[in-house]
């Protein structure tokens, strides 16, 4: 292959996860050992200094139907309302209507807040399922695979563009960053959040690691991109989401004054060698400890005759459940609170998903996948906790 970027042939392997299904194919009991495995390598590039997957699972496939829901967790929504309001108190001075387009806008939980301050909204979002249910709630959604051809299709300018989650799945990257030139205003600034490498590799959080996400970036090797389409940082600062996603704020180039803090960050990539291939080595090996100190935990309380359930059924989960070998006879079901994802099983290991609101019967452990959401599982479990139910995290982020 060559480099998704700069089209290098200069790429070389740098963490193995083995053959895994795609993460999001919740199946039914029908599907059971009939879904699809695929190459799950992360590859570096020698050239732009890029990681990015090895192997491409068709972009209809994954995202054309799905069952990840933004809206589904407080944390998340209340992470798009600070965005909006920072947004809108530092570039929309003059307190005038704006439009704001945003590019895999899902359930459009993140343009509903910034609807409610009065922006006209526009939503592009891929899985024909999840549109709908934007749509459904009064947010515009045009269900599409956003490109440069649909971005000329749109033929309007914008003064925000978001990409939530999204800039790093694509597979027509260059098109997209292109169409995204082509929409935003001479003065449009482009909000990119995206899972920050450098915090993924300080989290030794490899769960994030999946198909659908084909790139990782950090801000050089993204710049690196952006400089391809006359686009450039111009701010940037690391959110606690999803255990550490970066905002950057773009704009066309020699628009906005670079910022101190995002200096900062720049420069701290450089000192921690964030781009570099040892780097990267070293955190494959980090995973391999950690998965080595997980099973020994699960096979310990599994000895004491301590039931396990899984809490959260994420897509990273599958990664992890996959990559540790974990299978239904260590851990039985998983609790989650997506009714889409309600009476399926995971991929791979073919645990059951149980609404968490359906069952009774409560463990002596939860093993936490959806662990990004820590703080919020922790408060809201109080009394289970007082109770003596073990929460078991097994990533754990780093300030």
């Amino acid at each position: 292959m060559k480099c998704r970027v700069c089209n290098s042939t200069k790429l070389e392997l740098v963490f193995d996860l083995g053959m895994q299904p795609w993460g999001n194919n919740f199946l039914k009991k029908n599907q059971l050992g009939k879904e699809k495995f695929y190459p799950l390598e992360l590859v570096y590039c020698n050239s732009c200094y890029l990681s990015q997957l090895s192997y491409t699972v068709k972009k209809e496939i994954m995202f054309s139907n799905h069952t990840y829901l933004s809206g589904m967790t407080s944390s998340l929504s209340n992470h798009f309302k600070s965005i909006s309001h920072y947004i809108d108190e530092n570039f929309n001075k003059k307190k005038n209507k704006k439009n704001i387009l945003d590019i895999g806008s899902n359930d459009g939980v993140c343009l509903k807040h910034f609807k409610n301050l009065g922006y006209k909204v526009l939503g592009v979002e891929s899985s024909k399922n999840i549109s709908k249910i934007a749509n459904k709630n009064h947010i515009k959604t045009l269900n599409a695979f956003y490109n440069f051809k649909v971005a000329k299709e749109i033929n309007t300018k914008f003064d925000f563009i978001n990409a939530s989650g999204v800039f790093f799945h694509l597979e027509e990257l260059h098109s997209v960053t292109k169409g995204i030139k082509f929409n935003l205003k001479d003065d449009g600034v482009f909000i990119v959040q995206f899972l920050y490498m450098g915090q993924i590799m300080k989290n030794v959080a490899f769960d994030q690691i999946y198909h659908e996400h084909l790139l990782y970036y950090n801000l050089i090797t993204l710049q690196n991109l952006l400089d391809m389409h006359d686009l450039e940082i111009f701010d940037a600062y690391l959110t606690n989401i999803h255990g550490g996603q970066m905002v950057a704020l773009v704009s066309h180039k020699q628009k906005y004054n670079l910022t101190a803090r995002y200096l900062r960050l720049i420069l701290n990539e450089k000192k921690w060698g964030y781009n570099k291939k040892k780097t990267y080595i070293t955190f494959s090996d980090n995973a391999k400890t950690l998965k080595e100190n997980n099973l020994k935990f699960i096979d310990h309380a599994l000895k004491k005759k301590k039931l396990i359930y899984g809490l959260g059924a994420p897509v990273k989960g599958n990664t992890l459940l996959n990559y540790f070998g974990i299978n239904k006879t260590m851990i039985p079901k998983l609790l989650e609170i997506n009714n889409l994802r309600k009476n399926l099983y995971a991929p791979g290991s073919h645990i059951p998903i149980i609404l968490e609101k359906e069952e009774t019967k409560k463990p002596d452990i939860f093993y936490v996948l959806a662990w990004n959401f820590k703080k919020e599982i922790l408060s809201k479990n109080k009394d289970l906790i007082k109770k003596g139910v073990q929460f078991y995290f097994p990533i754990n982020i780093k300030k």
